[in-house]
């Protein structure tokens, strides 16, 4: 499929970079076309499968294909109105509105604003806290047994003032509940006819939105941890089953005596419904960049204080495949603290301190919260334990808590509801606690999950997600393919459908290489369609990161393949790719970088006997960021310091190598 020509011929953005062009715009618009589009052609899917078993191949290089072909574009993280904290920020729009607007369809914000996704969304899990699940909207309504409490009477009066009392009443809610003070009159425990019935009501929903092909409604809620008070370890729970299954048991929390803080009874949890249902689930770590060192544990359990153990990380590796690298709340894929030699390492940087500003941030928490250095801590672990906690392939989401999954810089509708477009929203104090702080204006328009799937169903994409064959991107639909084998040659970069290769020859994003053959080192199949909605695209970089003899962390990025001819300084570094951004106007040109980048890269430094992971980040040439765009649309200068433009960027769910 593609998109009406129309769609594939230009965009109110400025000049586009046409070279190879017409390949990516096709191929990028099929995968996220509309169902019903009048197409013009089927280049979307031209990628060769490896030919079914027991069949000879014919003419179409199509037939007998068994690999996935599409990728899938969705939001695991978004909070509707029944999120106690999204509808104390002002949020009243419910589970059908969220859905309504995934799917592609026109709403009125919260704020009063139109909105609507320039391409609609795959699938969606609606994510909704499951501490005090339908307590906002029960305080909201007046309900009398809330109204007879005096806290629960001060909050009601703070919200129906709206404006900053109810952003105020918003941050007393999510601050007495993460120290443990939410009154007990007012908590909607896993017993409460209050709690049931907001969950049957999450069901409903899934069940009525979700269409087998088309669009991909999953049920799901996040268990909402904070130990101590502040440090987040939230996880976003997602099910591969219907209702029939999920209503069988409620989402856990985390007030006692039914609820937990701690992650290994979440697990538990897990494996309960399992046992009880037969069905499956799984679990996504939310970005660790709040947890103030708590999310990567490196020796010890926080929890507990004891050792970790190999139990801890097979439990943990079996039930949390995936980690929420990029959200709104900040970017967690490297730090510059961390990784000093990567110029691009800090991007979008939320690192002050812990979800509550509680507890300010100290450098040496840092190791203990970032993607990169996790993975390689994982491979430490490994060593050490026999087991790998920290496998987890990449994804990013929103975490939006006004039921508008918003991830476009020139559509960005905000954390909450009393951050939607507004001329004051950049300049406006968004979090503070003491000296600590942090302003409107970093807030991150981040991120979406790119999911490589046989179909759209709930099955099939939960399998892919399982499986790690997924990516993260900050915003942007970049299509990226990621393989991993021993036999890559340049030829297979040359082709038009590099999965041929890459499933007939690897393993792609996700996968496990074991045993080097004598004499090999890995090769890399890499690939990238820019987003024709999006910039261009810079470079692809491929980091690795391994474990040296003696023990110790080790990371390297390496420039692959990248636009514009450029070479390489004498330092190694590739000089930047230029920028194009006109802050005046918001607007840039794709007279620079490139369509589509592919390229096999060989490890040059590759030793058969050290542990050692891969993944793929794809970097776009500068582009406005959203600050850019309210500073045009309101008039407004924007606070000194705030950036006004950003590249953004895709990270590929890893490769392991794993020597003998």
């Amino acid at each position: 499929m593609g998109y009406p020509l129309t769609r594939l011929t230009g965009s109110t953005r400025g000049p586009r970079h046409y070279r190879g062009l017409y390949f990516a715009l096709s191929i990028a618009t099929a995968l996220s076309a509309p169902a019903g589009a009048q197409t013009i052609t089927d280049i979307g899917t031209m990628e060769p499968s490896a030919v079914a078993p027991g069949k000879a191949p014919g003419y179409s290089p199509y037939a007998g294909r068994n690999f996935p072909s599409r990728v899938f574009w969705g939001d695991t993280h978004l909070h509707t109105s029944a999120s106690m904290d999204a509808g104390a920020f002002g949020n009243r729009l419910g589970f059908e509105e969220a859905y309504r607007f995934a799917r592609g369809e026109e709403l009125t914000a919260s704020g009063g604003e139109r909105v609507k996704l320039a391409r609609p969304l795959d699938f969606l899990v609606i994510s909704d806290h499951s501490d005090n699940m339908g307590f906002f909207p029960a305080l909201f309504s007046g309900k009398p047994e809330l109204l007879a409490d005096e806290t629960g009477r001060r909050w009601y009066n703070m919200v129906q003032a709206g404006g900053e009392e109810g952003v105020k009443a918003a941050l007393e809610i999510i601050d007495d509940f993460s120290r443990g003070k939410f009154p007990p009159a007012l908590q909607f425990l896993p017993g409460s006819e209050g709690f049931r019935s907001t969950w049957e009501q999450i069901i409903a929903a899934a069940e009525k939105y979700n269409e087998p092909g088309h669009f991909s409604a999953f049920i799901g809620y996040e268990w909402t941890s904070q130990v101590p008070p502040g440090n987040n370890l939230h996880r976003v729970v997602i099910y591969r089953d219907g209702g029939d299954k999920a209503i069988q048991t409620l989402p856990f929390t985390t007030y006692p005596p039914l609820g937990s803080t701690t992650p290994e009874d979440l697990w538990k949890h897990l494996q309960a419904y399992e046992d009880k249902t037969g069905g499956h689930v799984l679990a996504i770590a939310h970005n660790g960049n709040l947890s103030n060192g708590w999310m990567f544990p490196t020796e010890t359990n926080p929890a507990t204080g004891e050792p970790l153990t190999a139990d801890y990380a097979k439990t943990r590796s079996l039930w949390e495949p995936l980690y929420e690298v990029t959200q709104i709340k900040g970017d967690g894929e490297a730090h510059p603290y961390l990784s000093p030699n990567d110029e691009l390492a800090g991007y979008e940087l939320w690192d002050k301190g812990n979800l509550n500003l509680s507890e300010v941030k100290k450098p040496e928490m840092l190791q203990s919260e970032y993607a990169r250095t996790a993975l390689q801590t994982g491979l430490q672990l490994e060593a050490k334990l026999g087991v790998n906690p920290y496998k987890f392939g990449m994804i990013g989401s929103t975490d939006s808590h006004t039921s508008l999954a918003t991830a476009e810089e020139e559509n960005f509708f905000g954390k909450h509801s009393g951050a939607e477009p507004s001329p004051h929203r950049a300049s406006h104090e968004f979090m503070r606690n003491g000296d600590v702080f942090l302003m409107g204006w970093q807030m991150v328009a981040s991120g979406y999950a790119g999911v490589w799937a046989t179909e759209n169903t709930r099955e099939a994409i939960w399998d892919a997600m399982k499986r790690k064959e997924v990516y993260a991107t900050t915003g942007p639909r970049i299509i990226v393919r990621f393989f991993g084998g021993w036999e890559f040659t340049d030829a297979d970069a040359m082709s038009r459908s590099p999965a041929f290769a890459g499933y007939g020859k690897g393993v792609p994003m996700g996968g496990d290489l074991h045993a080097a053959p004598a004499g090999k080192s890995p090769t890399f199949l890499v690939a990238a369609l820019k987003d024709p909605l999006s910039g261009n695209l810079d470079r692809i970089q491929i980091v690795k990161g391994w474990v040296d003899a003696s023990g110790a962390r080790q990371e390297k990025v390496y420039d692959v393949v990248w636009s514009d001819n450029r070479v390489p300084g004498a330092d190694g570094k590739l000089p930047p790719v230029g920028n194009t951004v006109d802050v005046a106007t918001a607007t840039w040109t794709n007279t620079i970088g490139a369509s589509e980048l592919v390229k096999v890269w060989k490890d040059p430094d590759f030793d058969p006997a050290l542990r050692a992971v891969y993944y793929a980040r794809v970097i776009e040439i500068p582009t406005p960021r959203w600050t850019a765009y309210d500073a045009v649309r309101f008039r407004i200068q924007m606070p000194a310091g705030t950036p006004m433009f950003g590249q953004e960027r895709a990270y590929t769910s890893p490769i392991w190598y794993t020597p003998g």
